[in-house]
């Protein structure tokens, strides 16, 4: 039997899916710096937007999503499918008139926040559960739609009196989500599903539409969440030997299925209009939603909190989840900050028991004398290959190089010549220009690198407390002054 609910266990599951489904569905929702009025907040909705079929015909835009993938099922096994995506609500402001009534107005000022018209999103879903055996005899249509609406939002000043209201309307939209399943040649009763949402909005634009009188009635941000509460998905990134024909014939446009959920499970499937891998995850360090996942927090987090009061003001009356960006930014805790400053993820032990050096090749030692290889071949924390606070032979603040027959080291300044080798093409930027060295490092390799910054930057204060600084090699830069006290 078909049904539009889930049992505890499968609404467990999906539940681990929706940290990284709900950065899917509010990725680009509002961006740095989360105003209305800020150009790349003026073109809405760039990931899976599936529009009306009528728009599609004359534009480039998509009215369908079409996944296949291959799973096996266990006799039995019941699938589930949940479609997401955002409804386009518009939302204009009015101000009260002083004889009654309301006028709409490009903006109302309120003493925390500036309201502006805003498209704001609605999550929508479809719920669908569904016997594996059911689709073995034939296709599952399920039609949807969400009627149009209208809402009235009073908007209060400080003392409680109406000054304006916020008016949401939604228009009405329709699709259809199908369901079909083959089973694949061969022994392994592999099954091939395809799902296909699709729009199907009768709506007809005006000879002088624009992509924003589509966006109401489109499916935005549209993807697909896929359980088996019985039975595993094959990757398609990575799928076992004997399937990866199947796999590379499976056709999928306007999106891609991975696996998600926990590394080593297999009965979660994202299907995404955003390229992932399998096993997506969210940042565990990352403290909240900033709707820019492809960003860094650290960055969107710094910026944020600099904005001025009245740009925070407009943020805050854009949107509620803009405002929400606005209180994380200026009420996170200096440790929160501090855990976004880089994140090692891949550290894994890569010798084996006993692993020593070849017969005839010198131990190795520490600055103390040391081992660094225990007797199991694993470097431990405690017993680290090379320690530089330990190692007496380097000292950055006062270490030099010689650079054409002059020392370089900590508070010299340099002239920056960095197109001698042309390495990087920000390069162009500091070409030319002075700057102070700020130390002289000794990499393991023996390679020499100076450490400066540049002498006409106004951050140079900060990126001296955080110790960012750009970095060159001794044939990149020239003498052009030697303080007398360096």
């Amino acid at each position: 039997m078909i049904t539009t609910t889930f049992d505890p266990g499968t609404e467990a599951r999906l539940a681990v899916a929706r940290q990284v489904a709900d950065a899917v569905l509010f990725e680009g929702y509002v961006l740095y710096p989360y105003r209305a009025s800020a150009a790349k907040n003026r073109l809405r909705w760039q990931f899976g937007v599936l529009v009306p079929p009528a728009w599609s015909a004359a534009t480039e835009e998509h009215e369908f999503q079409h996944t296949e993938l291959l799973m096996e099922p266990r006799p039995g096994a019941t699938l589930a499918v949940e479609v997401r995506f955002l409804h386009a609500r518009r939302r204009t402001v009015q101000r009260a008139c002083p004889g009654g009534g309301f006028e709409t107005v490009p903006e109302l000022a309120l003493e925390d926040r500036v309201l502006v018209p805003w498209d704001e999103g609605h999550e929508e879903q479809v719920r669908l559960t569904v016997p594996v055996a059911k689709l073995a005899e034939g296709d599952v249509v399920v039609p949807f739609g969400m009627p149009a609406s209208e809402e009235n939002e009073p908007v209060t000043d400080g003392a409680g009196a109406t000054v304006g209201r916020l008016v949401r309307r939604r228009e009405e939209v329709s699709g259809t989500l199908r369901l079909s399943m083959s089973e694949l040649d061969g022994p392994y009763r592999t099954q091939r599903l395809s799902v296909v949402v699709e729009n199907t909005a009768d709506w007809l634009p005006a000879r002088d539409a624009d992509r924003d009188a589509a966006l109401p009635r489109s499916l935005v941000a549209c993807h697909t969440l896929l359980c088996l509460d019985a039975g595993r998905f094959l990757s398609l990134t990575d799928p076992p030997e004997w399937a990866k024909g199947a796999a590379a014939a499976c056709r999928n446009l306007h999106t891609w299925p991975v696996l998600a959920g926990e590394p080593g499970r297999a009965d979660l499937v994202l299907s995404s209009p955003i390229i992932l891998d399998d096993h997506p995850a969210i940042a565990p360090e990352s403290p909240g939603q900033l709707y820019d996942a492809t960003e860094i927090d650290e960055i969107l987090a710094l910026r944020t909190a600099a904005l001025t009061d009245e740009e925070k003001r407009e943020a805050r009356g854009t949107d509620e989840r803009a405002a929400a960006v606005i209180e994380l930014a200026d009420t996170m805790p200096p440790e929160v900050l501090e855990r976004l400053h880089g994140a090692i993820r891949g550290l894994r032990e890569v010798t084996g028991p006993g692993t020593r050096a070849p017969d005839g090749v010198p131990a190795f030692r520490t600055p103390d004398g040391a081992d660094p290889f225990p007797q199991d071949g694993v470097m431990r924390p405690d017993t680290p290959w090379w320690d530089p606070g330990g190692d007496t032979s380097v000292d950055p603040s006062h270490d030099h190089v010689l650079v054409d027959g002059r020392p370089v080291r900590a508070g010299c300044r340099v002239l920056l010549r960095p197109r001698l080798r042309h390495t990087d093409a920000q390069d162009l930027f500091v070409d030319g220009r002075y700057a102070l060295v700020e130390a002289v490092l000794h990499d393991v390799d023996g390679g020499v690198h100076i450490a400066v910054t540049l002498e006409d930057d106004p951050g140079a204060d900060i990126r001296r407390e955080q110790g960012r600084y750009l970095y060159f090699q001794p044939d990149e830069v020239a003498v052009a002054e030697i303080r007398e006290d360096a």
